[in-house]
């Protein structure tokens, strides 16, 4: 007769198997839970019902416009001042260059949803924007400060230095039509 838990021999390797076979079952156990999970997270607002994003209205639209183009503006400047003075067409022509996908993008992004934007450079609106901000004669801590084509520049220590782009933003939504000018 054989004791259970004696040192005899079956026992102990026929334990060691079980609980092989018993961890492998768990193991399979866990991985169909988080298959499961898994697929419930992924359907997490994929209900027919839920629009997953909402129509916007003009206000809305024109916001999200002023943030792309924000931060468009903001890495073209970066990438552009510091040119010489000199140079200040060909800055002005790599910023608008720069520029560029962002537009097409934001003119692009939305019209499946029914939100359609036109956005072209201001120049009067660059102009304007340069005489207010842009102080003249004596005692000035700058240089000339021009408006060519919608980006406004400033000789500062004898480089060109991007202030500011103007543009025209039209956005048509299903509510009407907004046109304004944002100076970036």
């Amino acid at each position: 007769m054989r004791r259970l838990g004696s040192s005899g021999g079956a026992t102990a390797g026929g334990g060691r198997a079980d609980r092989g076979q018993l961890v492998l079952a768990a193991a399979g156990v866990v991985a169909v839970a988080l298959l499961a999970m898994t697929a419930a997270y992924l359907q997490l607002g994929a209900h027919p019902d839920v629009d997953a994003e909402r129509e916007v209205g003009p206000r809305e639209a024109v916001d999200r416009a002023v943030g792309v183009l924000s931060r468009a503006v903001d890495d073209a400047r970066v990438t552009h001042t510091r040119e010489s003075w000199g140079e200040r067409d060909a800055v002005v022509d790599g910023v608008r260059e720069d520029l560029a996908p962002a537009l097409d993008s934001l003119e692009t992004a939305r019209i499946a949803k029914g939100t359609a934007y036109a956005v072209s450079y201001d120049e009067a609106a660059a102009s304007a924007y340069a005489n207010e901000h842009c102080p003249r004669g004596d005692g000035r801590a700058f240089g000339d400060c021009e408006a060519i084509d919608g980006v406004v520049v400033q000789e500062r220590a004898g480089e060109t230095t991007v202030l500011a782009v103007a543009f025209e933003v039209a956005v048509t939504t299903p509510d009407g039509e907004t046109a304004v000018e944002v100076v970036v």
